[in-house]
């Protein structure tokens, strides 16, 4: 009888084991698909030059085009409305709040290093770029892995 009751334990605590193990790879899959939406999004910003000050030989990022570029962007590769909200084709099931969206253009002396302490993040620019911080929330599936919250960083220089 102990080892029958030994046998159930240990399968139990097996299935637990093997639930983590597969929540934790869930989580791992989600942050990579949210990074390389991130990266992507702060890429397609860094592009939106300003066309009028370019005119007059000033390489610039037009501000509201990179804001546009980067929310289609994620809403695009994450699946998302125009709220951020996760639609049901979605691998998120809460909203993804932009924490940091800064645009570096004409104005800034390069090279420029923008730090941000509360998220932890430095990058050093050589051009006119753009920083993103989005934060995102994964919730556990099986219930053995307590919700997880990331900021996830990137940024992108203007390429010309």
């Amino acid at each position: 009888m102990a080892k029958l009751l030994f046998g159930i334990l240990m399968t139990v605590v097996w299935w637990m084991l093997h639930a983590l193990q597969l929540d934790e790879e869930a989580a791992m899959g989600t942050l990579n698909d949210v990074k390389q939406a991130a990266n992507s999004a702060a890429h397609a910003a860094a592009q939106q030059l300003d066309r009028d000050k370019l005119e007059l030989g000033v390489v610039t990022i037009d501000y509201d085009r990179a804001e546009q570029a980067a929310a289609t962007y994620l809403m695009e590769n994450l699946a998302l409305d125009l709220n951020l909200q996760p639609t049901e084709e979605s691998i998120l099931e809460s909203a993804v709040e932009v924490r940091a969206f800064e645009v570096f253009g004409e104005h800034t002396l390069y090279p420029y290093t923008y730090r941000n302490e509360e998220y932890d993040y430095e990058v050093t620019f050589d051009r006119p770029g753009v920083v993103l911080i989005v934060h995102v929330r994964y919730p556990a599936l099986f219930g053995v892995l307590a919700p997880i919250g990331w900021d996830v960083r990137s940024s992108a220089e203007l390429v010309y």
